[in-house]
Parts: C-alpha cells; sequence; structure tokens
C-alpha cells in the first residue's frame, strides 16, 4: 500500500478507527506494530465472515499457512507469519511441524489443525483489550502444594507447568510434547461444557519429566 494511503486512514482516524502514533523520527511517523496489526485484522473481519465455506470441515485436517490464512480471512500468510514473530504467544504455535528439505537446503513445514485454527478465532479478544496482545487471559495463580489428587484444568496445569498461557499450552499438548498428559483423570464444569482435567500429582510429574528434558537439551557452557 502507499504512504498515501496510510495517511488517509491517519488523517481520518475519528471515522476510520486507525491508531494514533506512537513518536515520530525526524519527519517519520511511528506507530506501534501490535496496534496496527490489530487495526488490519479488526478490519479483515468481513472477510472471515464470508469464509464460512472454509472454516467448516473436518477439525483433525491439517492447514499449512496459505490454508490458515483463507480459513482466517487474510489475503496470503505473511499475517500468520507475523503473528508468530512479532507477537509470540498470541497465535498457537503449529500442531505439526515438519523438517524437510536436504541437509544442504532444509525447511520447515508448519501445519495447524482446522479446530485450533477456528477454535482461536472464536475466543481472541478485540483490539482494545490489552490482555489480547500480552497473549490471552492471565493464567492464575496455582500453589504447587495442595491435595495431590486434586483436579486442575488447562489455566492452572498451563500455569504450573511454566507456560505464558493457556494456547501454548493446548498446542503443546496437541503436539504430544507433554506426553504424562494424554491421559486426563477427569473433567470440570465451563462456560462451554466439560473441560478435561487432570491431577496436581500427573501435571507435576509432567513438569519434572520437562524440566529435565530441558536440562538435557540446554547448551552447557565452560
Amino acid at each position: 500500500m502507499s504512504t498515501g494511503t496510510v495517511t488517509l486512514w491517519y488523517n481520518n482516524r475519528e471515522t476510520t478507527g486507525f491508531p494514533d502514533t506512537a513518536g515520530s523520527k525526524g519527519r517519520a511517523r511511528q506507530w506501534e506494530h501490535g496496534a496496527v496489526s490489530d487495526w488490519f485484522a479488526a478490519r479483515e473481519k468481513p472477510r472471515l465472515q464470508e469464509a464460512g465455506a472454509a472454516i467448516a470441515g473436518d477439525p483433525d485436517e491439517l492447514l499449512n499457512a496459505t490454508q490458515v490464512a483463507k480459513v482466517l480471512g487474510y489475503k496470503n500468510a505473511n499475517q500468520i507469519t507475523n503473528y508468530l514473530r512479532d507477537r509470540p504467544g498470541y497465535f498457537p504455535e503449529p500442531d505439526v511441524v515438519d523438517e524437510l528439505g536436504t541437509a544442504d537446503r532444509p525447511w520447515t513445514r508448519k501445519q495447524w489443525r482446522r479446530s485450533t485454527v477456528t477454535g482461536w478465532a472464536a475466543t481472541r479478544r478485540g483490539k482494545g483489550n490489552r490482555h489480547d496482545l500480552a497473549g490471552g487471559t492471565p493464567l492464575p495463580e496455582v500453589p504447587r502444594e495442595g491435595d495431590p489428587d486434586e483436579l486442575l484444568a488447562a489455566p492452572a496445569a498451563a500455569a504450573l507447568l511454566g507456560y505464558k498461557n493457556v494456547t501454548s499450552f493446548s498446542s503443546a499438548l496437541s503436539q504430544g510434547i507433554l506426553p504424562l498428559l494424554k491421559e486426563k483423570d477427569g473433567t470440570l464444569p465451563g462456560a462451554r461444557g466439560q473441560r478435561p482435567a487432570w491431577t496436581r500429582r500427573r501435571i507435576l510429574d509432567q513438569a519434572h519429566e520437562r524440566a529435565n528434558r530441558r536440562s538435557r537439551t540446554s547448551p552447557h557452557t565452560g
């Protein structure tokens, strides 16, 4: 897009809703990247309504970045790439990552389950909610001490495991990174029905295993 178009949006921001500047460098205006990204995302929401046919389908179907962009009503995969690069924890991590190519020319294929994408689209916050920019609703404070057989849902499990938000936890769970939580211990009531739950004991065992795995894979300094 041209600088003239951006200037037009900015000069008419009372109507367009385009974000105010965050400062300037010389004569050049500067904007906060997250605010502009949110504005574009909100601007393209009508496209999401037109993508009903793309949203419907097998919830377990794997979609690449281009297909994810189509489901969300974006013009191309650049918005997905920007989310992953510039706003860690905001958009769900891919459910499947394949290392492909050759040793000389490797490349990575990232794929998301359709249910992961549509779930994110249904629960994402509006642009005015600052929690959204930080990656979602803050996790609860959960003590490690307590009844080892107490059932805990995803937000509590994410907090005990050290994740920043439920999205990151759910993505890791779906990728098999948390094998001890593959089997749930029960369910707890939630706003949208029953939610999977695990005992505090199982979650802490997984946290211990995760810490050991990180320790083994961390580079040593000498």
